[in-house]
């Protein structure tokens, strides 16, 4: 159903970094319809699950080297394969927490992981209230055998879900074991030389724009506009300029 060009290796490409964000996305949409026994979908259909247009969703997947047949769509269980593979879904990577906290537990808890190629082959906290209890199945370690607990489980990636205070000397020991791709939970900004990739959870700044965006929603009421006779604005005391 999907035709493939031999003559753009995806490995010659760049995909831009917006189009990689999104690829889980459309991953995510293509597991629910493939769920439903969808064999077929349309470029518009599948961009309107997934909540983008058309033309950025054939655009992201063209430097896939995917293009959907003209009448027929794209084959979902393909399109799943060949994304999945794409961003490491279709191998499972080991994953390391660090910190268990309230935030560290519910990470250890999410159901979600294992369906998208992660597995939590350890957990680590210096309280020692903590060590030696198990979620999800898997021990907490304390956090002074980070070293060679990344490197008995071959850890690929790490969660940093601590207080702010220990997080940089964590990130600094999971580097030098050579963890290149961490995800940082803790309310601060790290440091990583330029090989790792990081990336910065921050609820409290997600959760402060939406409350920009409602505060605006709220006030688009009593802004400014023209009267209906053109001649004027109304102003929120009721004053016409």
């Amino acid at each position: 159903m999907v035709s493939v060009r031999a003559d753009r290796p995806i490995a010659e490409k760049g995909i831009p970094d917006a189009t990689i964000a999104r690829l889980p996305v459309y991953l995510r949409t293509l597991n629910v319809m493939a769920d439903d026994g969808v064999a077929t979908i349309s470029s518009g259909e599948l961009a309107d699950a997934a909540g983008v247009n058309p033309a950025q969703l054939r655009k992201d997947l063209s430097y896939l080297g995917t293009y959907g047949t003209r009448g027929v769509g794209y084959d979902v269980r393909y399109l799943r394969f060949q994304i999945g593979s794409q961003i490491g879904s279709a191998q499972e990577w080991p994953v390391v927490i660090v910190g268990l906290g309230n935030l560290g537990t519910a990470l250890a808890n999410y159901s979600g992981f294992g369906s998208r190629g992660f597995k939590i082959v350890a957990l680590l906290d210096p309280k020692p209230d903590l060590i030696g209890r198990t979620v999800v199945g898997v021990p907490i370690s304390d956090l002074a055998d980070l070293e060679q607990i990344v490197e008995r489980t071959e850890v690929r990636i790490a969660i940093i879900a601590t207080p702010a205070a220990g997080a940089q000397e964590v990130c600094d020991r999971l580097v030098a074991c050579g963890v290149r791709s961490i995800l940082n939970f803790a309310p601060t900004a790290l440091s990583v030389p330029p090989e790792v990739n990081l990336r910065k959870v921050d609820l409290g700044q997600e959760l402060q724009i939406l409350a920009y965006h409602e505060q605006q929603q709220m006030a688009d009421p009593l802004e400014s506009g023209p009267n209906a006779d053109g001649t004027g604005s109304v102003h929120p005391h009721g004053v016409t300029a």
